[in-house]
This record gives C-alpha cells, structure tokens and sequence, in this order.
C-alpha cells in the first residue's frame, strides 16, 4: 500500500493528517456489505475517498443502488453493483466471485447489512424473527469471512470490522432478538480476532450508538429525545462518525489492533 504521506509529512481529507500519519487505502478492496444507503453508504464512500475500491451491496432496492453508484463515481471512487442475499451461500459466493474477477481479493471486509429491528415483549416475538437476526449478525460474518479468508490467510494481510451495537452493552430492552444476536456476533468476534491474528488479519468491532440515518426519519420523537438526553457528548452522532472508526481500523495503522470494539456513541457506554 502506497503510503505517501509518511515521506512527505502531507496528506488531505479522509485520508490523513498533516502530522505524517497516513490512513490510505489505496489499491485496497473493500466489500462493505448493505452499502447503499444509511451507515454502510457512509462507510463506503469514507473507505473509497481514502483510496479503496468500494463494490456496492444491495438486495432490495434497484433504483437506490443506482443512485448510490452514482454518487460514489462522483467521488472517484471506484465500484460496482453486485446484488446479494448476504445470508446465502449460494448469493455471497457469487457476489464474492464478481468482485474477484473484477477487482481481485477482498482486503477489509465490513458486514454491515441488517433488516428491520423492532422493539416488542418477548411475548410479541417469535422464532422466525429471533431467527433472521441470527442470519444477519452471525450467519451472514460467518458466510463473508469464509468465503474472503483463504485469500487474506495467503497475503497475510485482512480487516474484518463487524458493525456492532451499543445495545449488548446497555442491555437495552424490550429489544431480545436484536440483543442476543449482536452479543453473540460480539462474541464471534473475539474469538476470530484470536484465531487469525497469527495470519495478520485483523478482527475488530465498531458499536454505534443511536445514528439517525433514513430509516429512522420517522421514529417518535419523544423516544429521540429521551436517548440524546443521555448522551454525554450532548450532540448527534452522525454517520461519518462511525465511518471514520472504521477507516482507521481497516488501516495499516491498526496493524497491531484486534479483538476491539470501538463504542461511536459520545460516551454512553464509558461506564461499562
């Protein structure tokens, strides 16, 4: 990886600081997944302007993706579309094979897609959904890290940054489904750090607080404003936060970094 800064002592925009330290990406491969919109567009297009080819994501929405594309490219980014059921073999296994034939080895894996989250009693759940929570936030990890490892393993070099939440932690309720599968990502988590740190691939974990993005345009606002009175740093977070936690993981810079979660949440979880 170029790394032009470090020799110079000047970089610009996402991609460092004028203090010599170099965040770039460049001639990396990032597959960030569910990157069309919301947080993972936000990660995408930061990993891209600081040098990445950035493949987008999508299952459900065409024309979006579309949209999404287009935007990237208007950032220089370079990318491509590939449709995918993040939960199925048989789709993240073509996805995979896309971007390798187009732009070779995924180097910084992201999975980011989700479905719907709702809030209800145990009672109003059943196992269908406890079980497509499972699917996203430790089925899907499991299905993109198989599938991109052999590659990371043989260039001993691999990022994996799993997008958690702050939820685990401040075992926020009536919320079971969602709670359980995260920890149990969390858990997974830790324990691949483990395992392929020996192979210089890296396994860490960014764990949001409340980012406002689209699909919480039309969330109560008394429930909105009962969280931001609990947020320390008395602000919103905002996508490019949580974005730029994970353009430094997904950095040579955090080489030495692994089984971490980075709480983006203006010190909600400090206690804990």
């Amino acid at each position: 990886m170029s790394n032009s800064a470090g020799e110079s002592g000047q970089t610009a925009g996402n991609g460092g600081s004028a203090s010599g330290i170099s965040l770039s990406l460049a001639g990396r491969v990032a597959l960030v997944t569910g990157n069309s919109t919301g947080l993972g567009k936000a990660i995408g297009l930061t990993l891209g302007r600081a040098g990445a080819i950035v493949p987008i994501n999508y299952f459900n929405n065409d024309t979006r993706a579309r949209q999404a594309m287009a935007e990237y490219e208007a950032a220089g980014i370079q990318t491509m579309l590939v449709k995918a059921d993040v939960t199925k073999p048989d789709d993240v296994n073509d996805m995979i094979q896309q971007i390798e034939t187009r732009f070779g080895s995924v180097d910084i894996l992201v999975p980011n897609a989700t479905c719907e989250q709702p809030q209800r009693p145990i009672e109003e759940y059943d196992w269908e959904f406890y079980q497509s929570m499972i699917d996203f936030f430790l089925k899907s990890p499991y299905l993109l890290t198989r599938r991109t490892l052999p590659a990371m393993k043989d260039q001993r070099f691999g990022r994996i940054i799993n997008i958690t939440s702050e939820v685990f932690h401040r075992a926020v309720s009536p919320f079971s489904a969602y709670v359980a599968a995260k920890g149990a990502q969390i858990g997974w988590s830790r324990s691949m750090s483990q395992e392929l740190a020996p192979f210089g691939i890296t396994v860490n974990m960014v764990a949001p607080g409340w980012i406002p993005v689209e699909r919480h345009l039309h969330d109560p606002e008394e429930q909105k404003q009962g969280y931001f009175s609990m947020i320390p740093a008395q602000r919103w977070g905002v996508p490019d936060d949580v974005a730029n936690a994970v353009l430094y993981l997904a950095s040579e810079q955090a080489g030495f970094v692994t089984g971490q979660t980075v709480a983006v949440n203006g010190g909600m979880t400090a206690w804990m």
